[in-house]
């Protein structure tokens, strides 16, 4: 193992291979529109296990709290504004060690869905766009929970009829296009109405093992991909130290290092272990749950500027992200200083 004595991190194994520590906040599954959060947040952190275990004992130093084990939650409480601020900033223990994927859930409830039937990310971002200014909120809701059921993968469906996933979204898509016609929105709504065939398809083979083993609503599989990416840029090799998940079996762990080796991703395996005792992946925690938090905030507008620019060096141009104020504020800066705009995941082919 060598080491990079100035950062603290781990430079590579013996292989030339780097462990990257990760964990996620706001796993919901598939189900995107009633879980508790509308942001998903997947961190990831290059240190070595010594220099990880100081800094969660100066955090905790600085925090002085009696509970065994610290979550985000301890740094966003408004006393401990200054450790937070300490963590991110370009001084912290992690600026320039760490990194983070975001993902905006109904955006990509929204891109999934035209990615299944139209496959045309442009009409992803528009329909995303113009659905929120053109319908009124209930619809552009009832819109989302039409759209997250019908991706959403079960195994007790019945034959398509009116209470069907599929029979539900395409009755709301004529719905919608009747109340609005005329508008870009109902344009969008327009070809997918034509596109019933495909989803009657998809929910025909959605026991088939692709679909089980990696639903399509489920942001974690590919954020993981996402964040392999990011880390083996230039070719470089590197191992994933994942916190446990139960949506990590090792049936789906297979398919990632699979579909990474497919994609042309470094990543020379994936491996669990439990955070309590590696602070390396309890660092990743403590920004996963500290991201979607500041991004939950400013993608509702009640974003705190401070703390939306500090997170800003770690937020990657892959984000699936459909919300261009929010992301003015949260996205990476371009060089010429503007900020960067959400880049589509299949542009990428990291969907």
């Amino acid at each position: 193992m060598t080491w990079d004595h100035v950062n603290g991190t781990v430079a590579a194994d013996a292989a030339g291979i780097r462990e990257i520590a990760c964990d996620e906040s706001g796993s919901d599954g598939e189900n995107l529109t009633g879980g508790n959060t509308d942001v998903f947040a997947h961190a990831s952190v290059l240190l070595s296990a010594a220099s990880a275990a100081g800094h969660v004992q100066e955090i905790r130093d600085r925090i002085r709290s009696p509970a065994e084990e610290y979550k985000a939650n301890h740094l966003l409480r408004e006393k401990h504004r200054a450790v937070l601020e300490w963590l991110l900033s370009p001084s912290g223990p992690l600026h320039g060690r760490a990194h983070v994927h975001l993902v905006e859930k109904p955006f990509y409830i929204v891109d999934r869905a035209v990615d299944l039937l139209l496959d045309d990310p442009g009409a992803a971002v528009s329909l995303f766009a113009e659905g929120r200014r053109t319908f009124t909120g209930e619809e552009w809701t009832s819109f989302l929970e039409a759209a997250n059921h019908l991706l959403w993968v079960r195994h007790d469906e019945p034959p398509d009829t009116p209470h069907t996933p599929v029979a539900r979204f395409f009755h709301l898509v004529d719905t919608l296009r009747g109340r609005h016609p005329g508008t870009p929105a109902a344009d969008v709504l327009g070809r997918l109405s034509e596109e019933r065939p495909r989803a009657l398809s998809y929910r025909a083979g959605i026991q088939d093992g692709p679909f089980v083993l990696a639903p399509v609503l489920n942001p974690l599989l590919p954020s993981i991909l996402h964040t392999a990416a990011h880390w083996s840029d230039g070719g470089r090799p590197v191992r994933l130290a994942h916190d446990r998940q139960n949506m990590l079996t090792p049936e789906r762990i297979a398919w990632i290092e699979g579909e990474a080796r497919r994609r042309g991703i470094r990543l020379a395996g994936l491996r669990l272990v439990v955070s309590r005792f590696d602070a390396r992946v309890q660092l990743a925690d403590f920004l996963a749950g500290i991201a979607r938090r500041i991004a939950s905030d400013e993608l509702n507008g009640r974003g705190d500027p401070a703390l939306s620019a500090l997170l800003r060096p770690y937020t990657g141009a892959a984000a699936v992200w459909g919300d261009e104020r929010s992301w003015a504020r949260l996205g990476p800066a371009r060089e010429s200083g503007g900020p960067s705009a959400p880049v589509d995941s299949r542009a990428q082919g990291l969907s």
